[in-house]
């Protein structure tokens, strides 16, 4: 691996040179896996049938750590991966994944990752995704498109943070949740667009078994001339319980749309949906500017802190 491959992992898996991998990992790279490591509890296995691999996480086995970045630093390439995670029952892991795109091209490069998670009984699941690009002397654009379906059974619980700072040009990212009795699921995107950048966050949480839970928090800042689209929706098909919040910071002439839906289709479903969106109030720019931090400064601090 070169200097772009060790410096895109670092910062979408947190993978740095010279530091051991504990655990589990795949690396792919513009479309091949160039190195992967079992455990005796964790089992990676390519598919035979289409590009991507399995992730089989053995019934009780805890705690383990899995990391499967993917990087793209060939311009015009266009990936589609594959991958499914079987948790089992009882077991807990910590799934790192991620996408760096290096683009200096002028043609647009593209990951499209689909990603189907089966949580068994009692399994603990968290789950982070980093979206990084960067490379703009050829003005190809970084294209990442994510799909998630998760399937939880009973007494699961799932984690999910995606995160996405700054470089990606287009993203269009779809969750499908379907959870069992006494599942719960919680799932945190963050989110900042700069430039003539476009997001799009779908999610649909199905609540089927009784006294399951989802909360999804969504903090999003949208800068220069940005678009952001987020229709998050919550189906309460039993006794269950859920939170929608949607927050977000508008700036110069972006663009933010919040669409939370919540629907309740039995008469013991508690659903609460919450979505606000607006520009950085001028007291706290100005507090800390009394602190010595100059308005760039005091702006990047409470950008800093809502995106934490």
């Amino acid at each position: 691996m070169d200097r772009v491959d060790v410096d895109l992992l670092k910062e979408v898996a947190d993978m740095r040179m010279g530091n051991p991998i504990l655990g589990a990992f795949n690396i792919r790279k513009n479309g091949e896996g160039i190195e992967r490591r079992s455990t005796k509890d964790v089992d990676i296995i390519p598919k035979t049938d289409k590009p991507g691999i399995d992730i089989i996480v053995k019934p009780n086995s805890k705690p383990e750590d899995v990391h499967i970045p993917v990087i793209v630093t060939q311009s015009g390439f266009s990936d589609k991966v594959y991958n499914d995670f079987i948790i089992g029952e009882n077991a807990e892991v910590t799934i790192i994944a991620g996408c760096g795109i290096h683009n200096c091209g002028c043609d647009d490069s593209q990951h499209d990752g689909i990603h189907r998670f089966v949580l068994k009984k009692g399994a603990k699941l968290k789950y982070t995704e980093k979206h990084y690009g960067e490379g703009t002397e050829g003005g190809g654009k970084r294209i990442l498109n994510p799909v998630t379906i998760v399937e939880m059974e009973e007494d699961s619980y799932c984690e999910m943070e995606t995160v996405q700072i700054r470089g990606v040009d287009s993203t269009k990212r779809d969750l499908e949740a379907t959870l069992g009795k006494n599942a719960k699921i919680v799932v945190l995107e963050r989110l900042l667009t700069h430039d003539d950048q476009f997001a799009e966050s779908n999610m649909e949480v199905v609540l089927q078994g009784e006294d399951s839970s989802a909360q999804v928090i969504s903090r999003t800042v949208g800068q220069d001339n940005s678009v952001q689209v987020f229709n998050p929706r919550v189906i309460g098909e039993n006794q269950c319980s859920a939170h929608v919040q949607c927050d977000s910071i508008l700036m110069g002439n972006a663009k933010i749309s919040s669409i939370p839906e919540i629907s309740a289709e039995h008469p013991d479903a508690m659903l609460v949906h919450e979505a606000a969106i607006g520009k950085i109030a001028g007291d706290q720019i100005l507090k800390l500017m009394t602190l010595g931090l100059t308005e760039e400064e005091a702006e990047q601090q409470i950008l800093n802190c809502f995106l934490k």
